[in-house]
């Protein structure tokens, strides 16, 4: 079947350096680019990590025995920073799929980005994880789900273009296997029709709504005001802590959390601040005697 597509949809995979988002690095990208007449593209990169001043990061050893690339597999490529703009030139304006995406691979590709001084905005961009369709319909890993959806071992796994085109194949059969089926979540809710031929729909279903970043440092709660979502104000509006402790903030704008979520949190900052001077002039004005 063809994926029906307004416009492009990048299938990708990372192999990196290890998981840690605000400080680990890419070593291998692919990029599977589908496009909405049906045809399909593939780009894949090795990439040199280096530090802020690039040096040359080491690969952990226990890493490698994951992916297979090891330092002298990458010794000679450019950096990421030197593949920026190509990367940048091939996704384009498309939409952005992979598996486990929306939890690893796509905060780490905007980490990226920022380290080489380009705000690569996701928000304009529909996110499909496939790992979500999976998990929330069967609940399996990627070599599990290419069995069960496709009928074939997965070859060469943990290499990134052979999980990355069988990530494309599986979110193919899944459509398939679901269309017009319903989705019964944990609390009795129901989504219709859920997995569909529809990268919006599939954005929607495999979306995590609830974070306001894009690793879940930062949530919203039920009343959608953003929130802390981890360590001892956990919990807590953000407003509530920017207001009683204000050097939390400058805490995390300093301590190894990736720039992703800095960013948010400078923008909720920056927001919080404003909303104080408000209510500040409001007091001022609203106390004297009008004359």
């Amino acid at each position: 079947m063809k994926l029906n597509l307004q416009r492009p949809l990048v299938f990708f995979d990372l192999e990196t350096t290890g998981i840690n988002v605000g400080s680990d690095h890419i070593v291998e990208i692919c990029l599977h680019k589908a496009m909405p007449d049906g045809t399909t593209q593939t780009l894949v990169r090795r990439v040199r990590p280096v530090d802020t001043q690039g040096n040359t990061i080491p690969i952990p050893p226990e890493t490698t025995a994951i992916h297979g690339i090891a330092d002298k597999d990458v010794a000679n490529e450019p950096s990421f920073a030197e593949q920026a703009q190509e990367l940048l030139d091939f996704i384009g304006d498309a939409d952005l799929a992979g598996y486990n995406s929306n939890r690893f691979d796509v905060p780490l590709l905007v980490e990226e980005f920022l380290r080489a001084g380009v705000d690569f905005d996701v928000n304009s961009r529909r996110l499909v994880d496939v790992q979500n369709v999976f998990h929330k319909m069967e609940q399996r890993t990627l070599k599990a789900a290419y069995k069960f959806y496709c009928n074939r071992d997965l070859e060469h796994a943990h290499t990134a273009e052979a999980d990355t085109v069988a990530t494309y194949e599986v979110l193919l059969a899944q459509i398939e296997r679901y269309e017009g089926k319903d989705y019964v979540a944990p609390d009795g809710s129901v989504t219709h029709n859920a997995v569909r031929n529809d990268v919006a729909a599939l954005s929607r279903f495999t979306a995590n709504s609830q974070w306001a970043d894009l690793v879940g440092h930062l949530a919203y709660d039920g009343k959608r005001r953003m929130v802390f979502n981890f360590g001892k104000h956990k919990g807590k509006p953000v407003d509530d802590v920017f207001a009683s402790e204000p050097a939390y903030y400058d805490w995390m704008m300093k301590a190894d959390f990736p720039l992703s979520t800095k960013k948010v949190l400078r923008e909720a900052w920056q927001n919080h601040r404003q909303k104080a001077k408000l209510e500040a002039l409001k007091l001022h004005f609203g106390s004297g005697d009008k004359k």
